[in-house]
């Protein structure tokens, strides 16, 4: 671990401790305690009354971090040897997946509890600001989820297209010869 690596290792640190520290929290209504609405993010300690944290939220924005912490950590690794260019491809599919998550995580899909219903994938009016929310909205965990994975596996996949390519070694253009003239 370089000096680079430890500083993003902390600021994710200290970027749980502050997600536990306040986490999402969702507030049952007096007319009507079957649904909870997004609240805010409230100290743990002195949660509104009526009020429960919101796991799924949680869990998806501690998941944001510690793949930005996995993103970090293979951009600011130590290489060997001299490379000709600092930014390759795919350390900006590297950095576009990250500022994806961070994103999705500021604009989260949200619906009014007046629309809610009972399907697999609920409707949604639309992605809003998650610090200045709309009153009576809820954020959709569902859409939230599939956000998540499809950000996470196009990044995967734009990394893997962008590997950089090496010309094969002598050594295993025989072997690949051999292969071919016994088969």
């Amino acid at each position: 671990m370089n000096r680079s690596q430890g500083i993003a290792l902390a600021v994710a640190i200290a970027n749980v401790l502050l997600i536990g520290l306040f986490p999402p929290i969702d507030q049952y209504s007096v007319a009507s305690t079957s649904i909870p609405i997004f609240s805010g993010f409230h100290f743990f300690a002195t949660k509104p009354p009526l009020s429960i944290v919101n796991t799924p939220l949680l869990l998806i924005a501690m998941v944001v971090v510690l793949v930005n912490l996995a993103i970090a950590w293979l951009l600011l690794g130590t290489r060997p040897g001299k490379s000709s260019r600092r930014m390759s491809l795919q350390n900006a599919a590297l950095i576009f997946t990250g500022l994806n998550l961070v994103m999705m995580l500021l604009f989260p899909p949200m619906e009014s509890v007046f629309a809610l219903t009972r399907a697999a994938i609920p409707t949604f009016e639309g992605f809003y600001f998650v610090f200045s929310k709309k009153p009576a909205h809820v954020i959709v965990e569902t859409l939230l989820y599939i956000e998540v994975v499809f950000i996470l596996v196009n990044g995967a996949l734009l990394w893997l297209i962008f590997r950089e390519r090496r010309p094969p070694t002598t050594a295993e253009m025989a072997l690949v010869a051999r292969d071919l003239r016994h088969n």
